[in-house]
């Protein structure tokens, strides 16, 4: 990037651009899509240039997928946040679950174009899925692996577990936006099931 474009009008260098284009795209898949969603529709919501956005992407769907990766990043900070390691395991379980859905609903319109519309990027969204499911595992099985889990005799959960999980919440949530539902009728049903899964086992007689 040219020094006539490394600082914008605000004083912000390149971080300051990036974070503009992906704000512009965030608005534009809220008001139009991610597939209806020019490269002009995002220049125009972050007030720059298409000069500026072709330094930082190489198109559109680099864009996405950027924004998708700081998306999940963000989701998991504030899931990791939420969760106090030494509460009981029923109570990282709720306080977990309860992160995951003000995060979608707080953003819905990207959490469903992560979940059914990446995917259509083929291999060039491969990369972002497997980081983003290993990452969600990864966060998965260090919440289990808690003094609250370890004082009550729960093992960490098991990356199959953990990708069946979350496979399972991810569909939900979809659905539940497709159908135009509250997305905050998703808790219970994710707090059961991470219940079940997660929470002590019952050997059979």
């Amino acid at each position: 990037m040219s020094d006539a474009v490394a600082v914008d009008a605000d004083g912000q260098g390149a971080q300051g651009f990036r974070d503009r284009l992906l704000d512009g795209l965030t608005r534009a898949i809220e008001e139009r899509g991610y597939r209806d969603t020019t490269v002009a529709d995002i220049v125009r919501n972050a007030r720059t240039s298409k000069r500026t956005f072709y330094g930082e992407f190489a198109s559109k769907e680099e864009c996405f997928i950027a924004l998708l990766r700081t998306n999940n990043d963000e989701m998991i900070v504030g899931i990791r946040d939420a969760v106090a390691p030494d509460a009981d395991w029923d109570v990282q379980i709720r306080s977990a679950a309860t992160a995951y859905v003000d995060h979608i609903a707080s953003r819905t319109a990207i959490t469903l174009s992560w979940i059914r519309e990446a995917p259509a990027l083929g291999a060039a969204a491969l990369p972002l899925h497997r980081l983003a499911m290993g990452a969600l595992t990864d966060m998965l099985v260090d919440l289990t692996d808690s003094p609250g889990f370890r004082r009550s005799g729960l093992p960490p959960i098991s990356r199959p577990l953990a990708l069946i999980l979350l496979g399972g919440l991810r569909e939900l949530t979809a659905l539940t936006v497709e159908d135009g539902d509250d997305l905050r009728g998703i808790l219970e049903p994710a707090v059961t099931a991470a219940t079940a899964i997660l929470g002590p086992r019952v050997t059979p007689a």
